[in-house]
C-alpha cells in the first residue's frame, strides 16, 4: 500500500490544476482515472470535442463569410462525419501530450482504473484487469466530472437516439436532429448542427431557455436562430419517443409529432459519484450526484476531502474548475490564498457566440439600482462591416449613481474574446469613464465598447455627468 499526502480522482480540468498545484508546493500526488487517457470529460466528451467541432463546422462551412457570399456559401460542398473526426481526434491527442507532459515534468503519478474509498483516507483502484490496489491519502480531491443524464423512458440507442457523450462519435451527419433540453450543451449542439444546414428543431419544456443569460440578448439570438430556420418549440413537454421506420418520432404533450433521423437528449448531467464509496466516508451527494462543499475552501463536510469542478454543480464551467482544484489544493496544505475576483465570465459557444459577465439587466433592476444601458452592434463597427457580419450586439449597465460598469452581455462572433475587456473593467471597479476616454484599435469588434459607452453616455443625466 502506497502512501500520499494528496489523492486526485479524475483528470479533467479540476483535477489538473489541483493535482500540479500540489506536486509544485512540494507534494507526494496520485491522480486516479477511470478513463485510458489523462483529460476527463472535459479533453474527451465535453468542453474540448464540442468546441472542436464548433470551429471545424464553421470552417467547412463557410460561415463566417455567409455575410458577403450568401446562405448558400460553403467552402466544402460534401461535408462528412469523418471530416470533424479528423480534426477532432488531432485535438484530443494534442490536449493528452500537454497534460501527459504537465504530469511528468512535476512529477505526478498517474494510475488507470476505477476509485472506491474504502474509508476517509483509503481508496481501492480497481484497473481493466481486475487487479485492486488500495492507497492512503492524508488529503483528496474529488474531481470525477459528470455524465449525462439518462433517464428510463428515453429509449437511448447509441446510433440515432443519443445523449451528448454519444454525439461526438457518430457515423454519418444526419438531415434532421430534435435536440431535447435547451440547457448549454443543447444549445450548443443544435446550432452547431444547423450552421451544418441540418434541419434542427429544439425542444424545451419550460416557457423559457438560459434564464441566467440577460433577457435583451436571448431575444436577439433566439431572432438569429429562427432567422436562420432552426424551430424552436418553448412550453414543449415530451409524452414519448417512439420509432418510425427506425427514426424518432418525438410526440410532445401537445400532441404534435416532430421526426426526426436523430435525437440529442440533453437533459442535463449528473456527478460521476455513485461508485466512490462515498458512504463510507459519510457524505451523501445530491439526487443529481453532486457533492456539497465550501465555497471558499471547496472543502466537503469531511474537512480533509476536497472536491471540484462539475461535480459541485453550478458554474461547471473548465475555466471556474481549474481555479477550485487550485484553491482546494492550495488550502489543503495551508497556502493562503486571496479571494477571487467577484465576477467571472460565461461563454456559451453557440453558433453566434454568447458571453456574459457581471450583473444582467433584470438582476439590477431586482437590487433596485439605478442604471442605464447602452447597445453596439457589431454591423455598426468597420471590423464587423469588413467581416461581413449581419449581426452581433454588445450590452453595457452601468450605474447611474457611481458610473460603475455593472455588467456587459455580448452575442455574437468572437463574444467569449472580447468578454474579457470588460471583466478586467468590472473587477477593477471601472466607470463609464474608462470607455469614454480611451482609444481602441481601429479597425476592431473591441471598438464596440466605445460605441456602447457612447451610446449610455447620451442617456445619462447630466447632472450625474
Amino acid at each position: 500500500m502506497a502512501a500520499y499526502d494528496f489523492i486526485v480522482i479524475g483528470s479533467g480540468p479540476a483535477g489538473k490544476r489541483g493535482a500540479v498545484q500540489a506536486a509544485k508546493l512540494g507534494k507526494n500526488v496520485l491522480v486516479v482515472e477511470k478513463g485510458r487517457r489523462v483529460g476527463g470529460v472535459s479533453v474527451h466528451t465535453g468542453t474540448i470535442p464540442s468546441k472542436t467541432l464548433r470551429e471545424t463546422v464553421l470552417n467547412l462551412t463557410g460561415w463566417r463569410e455567409r455575410g458577403f457570399y450568401g446562405r448558400a456559401y460553403r467552402v466544402k460542398q460534401d461535408i462528412e462525419a469523418k471530416d470533424l473526426m479528423s480534426r477532432l481526434l488531432m485535438t484530443l491527442n494534442h490536449e493528452v501530450d500537454v497534460l501527459e507532459h504537465q504530469f511528468a515534468r512535476n512529477a505526478v503519478k498517474t494510475m488507470f482504473g476505477t476509485a472506491r474509498f474504502v474509508d476517509s483516507h483509503h481508496i481501492e483502484v480497481t484497473g481493466d484487469n481486475g487487479e485492486v490496489q488500495v492507497h492512503e491519502g492524508a488529503r483528496f480531491l474529488v474531481a470525477v466530472g459528470t455524465k449525462p443524464y439518462r433517464p428510463a423512458d428515453i429509449p437511448f440507442n447509441g446510433t440515432n437516439v443519443l445523449d451528448s457523450d454519444e454525439l461526438i462519435e457518430i457515423g454519418h451527419l444526419p438531415r434532421s436532429l430534435a435536440v431535447v433540453g435547451a440547457g448549454v450543451i443543447g444549445v450548443e449542439y443544435a446550432t452547431i448542427f444547423s450552421a451544418l444546414d441540418v434541419n434542427v428543431t429544439l425542444i424545451e419544456p419550460r416557457t423559457s431557455f438560459l434564464d441566467f443569460i440577460d433577457g435583451e440578448l436571448i431575444e436577439d439570438f433566439t431572432h438569429q436562430l429562427r432567422d436562420r430556420g432552426m424551430t424552436i418549440r418553448l412550453g414543449s413537454k415530451v409524452a414519448g419517443i417512439t420509432f418510425q421506420n427506425g427514426a424518432p418520432v418525438t410526440t410532445l404533450e401537445s400532441g404534435r409529432q416532430i421526426r426526426s433521423e436523430m435525437l440529442l437528449f440533453a437533459g442535463g448531467r449528473m456527478g460521476a459519484t455513485a461508485t466512490l464509496g462515498l458512504e463510507t466516508c459519510g457524505l451523501t451527494p445530491d439526487e443529481r450526484g453532486r457533492l456539497k462543499v465550501n465555497p471558499k475552501t471547496f472543502q466537503t463536510e469531511v474537512p480533509h476531502i476536497y472536491a471540484g469542478g462539475d461535480v459541485i454543480g453550478f458554474p461547471s464551467l473548465a475555466s471556474t474548475s481549474m481555479e477550485q482544484g487550485r484553491m482546494a489544493a492550495c488550502h489543503a496544505f495551508d497556502i493562503p490564498m486571496p479571494p477571487a475576483p467577484e465576477h467571472f465570465p460565461y461563454g456559451i459557444y453557440a453558433v453566434p457566440e454568447i458571453s456574459t459577465v457581471g450583473m444582467n439587466e433584470q438582476e439590477v433592476q431586482e437590487r433596485k439600482i439605478p442604471y442605464e444601458c447602452g447597445i453596439a452592434r457589431f454591423r455598426e463597427t468597420s471590423r464587423g462591416h469588413i467581416m461581413g457580419l449581419e449581426q452581433g450586439m454588445l450590452k453595457m449597465i452601468f450605474s447611474i449613481k457611481t458610473r460603475r460598469l455593472l455588467g456587459v452581455h455580448i452575442v455574437g462572433e468572437g463574444a467569449t474574446e472580447l468578454i474579457h475587456i470588460g471583466q478586467a473593467v468590472i473587477n477593477l471597479k471601472g466607470t463609464l469613464d474608462y470607455f469614454i476616454e480611451n482609444t481602441f484599435n481601429y479597425p476592431t469588434l473591441a471598438e464596440a465598447y466605445k460605441i456602447a459607452a457612447l451610446d449610455a453616455w447620451n442617456r445619462m443625466p447630466r447632472a450625474a455627468a
